[in-house]
């Protein structure tokens, strides 16, 4: 029986877009086998979404030192209707800003800690350009999270 990760993602612009496809080419790294990966924006993300998923990847922009509202709404939408069922399931977080990320990436990780989900890879935050090694750790996460899911 296949395991689904579901990344959830705030992703306007070139840069932030570059990182998203990076996480999916880790997810769908091909020695990782059993492991359906579903990417959704975060405004189109349903509850059933959340409570299907076996683990979880959220990427967003730091806007003024906090997550995008994209993904607040997000978790706006699933937090209670997922509170109780969706505890210890791995989740995974990638943050870019042009200047900071460490709001964004404590907001997410409060959300995440109130739903008691595990978070299983370092947060990767990136700032300003995107370049070779950023990609290959957003590469890494990808690929991190959907292996948690094969074992």
């Amino acid at each position: 029986m296949s395991k689904t990760l579901l990344i959830v993602h705030h992703t306007p612009s070139p840069t932030t877009r570059e990182l998203l496809e990076a996480v999916l080419a880790g997810a769908h790294d091909p020695e990782i086998e059993g492991v359906d990966v579903v990417s959704r924006p975060a405004l189109a993300a349903t509850i059933p979404d959340m409570l299907d998923a076996d683990g979880y990847l959220f990427g967003t922009t730091a806007n003024f030192g906090y997550m995008s509202g994209a993904l607040k709404h997000f978790f706006d939408t699933v937090y209670y209707p997922s509170l109780d069922h969706v505890a210890g399931r791995p989740y995974g977080l990638w943050v870019h800003g042009n200047n900071d990320t460490v709001g964004a990436a404590a907001a997410v990780g409060k959300l995440a800690a109130g739903l008691s989900l595990s978070r299983v890879a370092d947060v990767l935050e990136v700032v300003g350009a995107i370049d070779a090694a950023a990609r290959e750790r957003a590469y890494e996460l990808g690929g991190t999270l959907a292996a948690t899911l094969m074992e």
